[in-house]
């Protein structure tokens, strides 16, 4: 062989030698990569744990809570909120009812005919957008609005509602922001939220803004019932099966409400109502244990958000934060092990970009090469190519979030059931307990609701089958209508 020869090989195996070097060091950075990704993963399954022994520590605590909050005002972090409801309907109600529920951007009106034993003979509802000028104007304005809204649809009455001569029409009022309840028809706002800033009705009465709006447009109706959706949806319930003890609202927000026995409120300073009963409004939101799996991501989330310290069971449960907790995991692995790659998606730094019916999307996804989680990287992150390995770690990030808010939702039920002593078997006492649930996150998110009503049966055990979880849907809405019912001024008349 001559030495231009020997030389080329020499150069070429050199050659192929660099390149091998390249591609190891590529695939040992790789292999590092996804080592530190996989760490990353592990430590927030460990962190987000959610053992048996562990729920039955939370369920506890909620117990405890619930008996200080009923003790005395800002006796807990629950605010146990006493709501005036002392009648629950009982499917013997009759007559037209009207419902407002005011919650968000937008509002909903609603009639139903009501037919005793007969049921809901008819009902027609309507929704109306409040222009974005009305959210941050005058108190005065935002009634007058509504008030018009409402006249306008009273004046559609049609075939099939009958209002007995000389009576007023009844309306239930839904309205999902902090109040002060006064009485079951009055409390004032504490203060706003979802965007809705109006100064000067804060510390005013709504019922009576609302009544005042009424007037201004020649509308006679009274306002029977001021309720919060979470009591609108236990009336619903209610209403519909005699079992219901409970309602459970998991959607963009959570919150619970349930019968307490009138004689176990020490806080309550009034007579007490002949039926024994009051219907309490948890803001189990609040509620917050040092048993709550909290990780560094939820910390830096509760940090950074309008109400520190505030909501701790909502912020690892609801809605709202259930996709934006998966983007912060995603963020941590895009910074510490390239996760997609040398640099970070600028989308990833967005918070709350991530959707929680995005992330349940991708958590649902059963196509072999996990099509739809390849797709949302690509619309929502701008990603374009994600390899396999990638999108499986995503769905198990899904998974482990969804599954820590799902277990803690059926401990707080737990929770419940134990302050009411529902949590045993009685001997001899078949005693069936319905928990009414309602809202997107329960409703449309599978794997969250199956993951939820299984934890029940593991932390239940045999009294399991007496505990039945019934989808409540709308709940609030009809709620508000049929505790206007419960509670019309033309009951005594009625009965008599």
């Amino acid at each position: 062989m001559g030495k231009v020869a020997v030389a080329a090989a020499v150069v070429c195996t050199a050659a192929v030698c660099a390149a091998a070097v390249v591609v190891m060091r590529r695939q040992m950075k790789s292999s590092g990569r996804w080592a530190k990704a996989e760490a990353i993963l592990r430590e927030l399954e460990e962190k987000c744990g959610t053992p048996t022994a562990k729920l039955r520590q939370v369920a506890d605590a909620m117990t405890v809570e619930m008996h200080a909050g009923l003790a005395s005002e800002g006796g807990s972090k629950l605010k146990m909120l006493i709501s005036y409801v002392d009648n629950l309907p009982t499917g013997d109600e009759k007559g037209l009812f009207y419902a407002l529920d005011l919650g968000g951007t937008n509002f909903r009106v609603m009639r139903v005919q009501l037919g005793g034993k007969d049921g809901i003979l008819k009902q027609e509802f309507e929704e109306v957008s409040i222009p974005p000028h009305l959210m941050v104007g005058s108190s005065h304005e935002l009634f007058d609005f509504i008030a018009a809204a409402l006249a306008k649809f009273v004046a559609t009455e049609g075939e099939g509602f009958h209002l007995p001569p000389g009576r007023q029409r009844e309306l239930g009022f839904t309205f999902s922001f902090p109040v002060r309840q006064l009485s079951l028809a009055s409390g004032t706002l504490i203060k706003w939220t979802k965007g809705f800033l109006i100064e000067d009705a804060v510390g005013e009465d709504v019922v009576g803004e609302l009544t005042k709006a009424m007037e201004r447009v020649g509308l006679d109706m009274r306002v029977t019932a001021l309720v919060n959706d979470t009591v609108g949806t236990l009336a619903g319930g209610r209403y519909n099966n005699p079992d219901v003890i409970a309602a459970v609202i998991l959607g963009t927000g959570t919150n619970a409400a349930y019968v307490e026995r009138a004689h176990a409120i020490p806080k309550w300073q009034g007579l007490l109502p002949k039926s024994g009963e009051m219907v309490i409004n948890m803001e189990w939101g609040n509620f917050r244990s040092s048993h709550l799996p909290l990780t560094e991501y939820d910390q830096t989330l509760d940090a950074e958000s309008l109400n520190p310290g505030e909501q701790i069971f909502e912020k690892l449960i609801s809605g709202m934060y259930l996709g934006e907790i998966v983007r912060r995991v995603l963020c941590r692995m895009a910074e510490e092990a390239s996760f997609f790659g040398d640099t970070i998606p600028p989308k990833l730094k967005v918070p709350f970009i991530l959707r929680t019916p995005d992330m349940s999307a991708m958590h649902h996804d059963t196509s072999p090469d996990l099509k739809v989680v390849g797709s949302k990287l690509k619309d929502i992150l701008e990603v374009p190519n994600s390899s396999l390995k990638m999108r499986k770690i995503i769905v198990e990030i899904c998974n482990i979030v969804a599954a820590r808010g799902a277990r803690l939702s059926a401990a707080g039920i737990v929770g419940i059931l134990k302050k009411l002593g529902r949590d045993t078997v009685k001997e001899g006492e078949k005693q069936r307990s319905v928990i009414a649930l309602d809202g997107g996150l329960f409703e449309h998110y599978t794997k969250f609701r199956n993951c939820m009503e299984s934890t029940l049966k593991e932390l239940l055990g045999d009294v399991a089958e007496n505990i039945v979880v019934e989808h409540s849907n709308d709940g609030s809405g009809i709620g508000a209508a049929l505790l206007a019912a419960s509670h019309s001024q033309y009951l005594e008349i009625d009965s008599s």
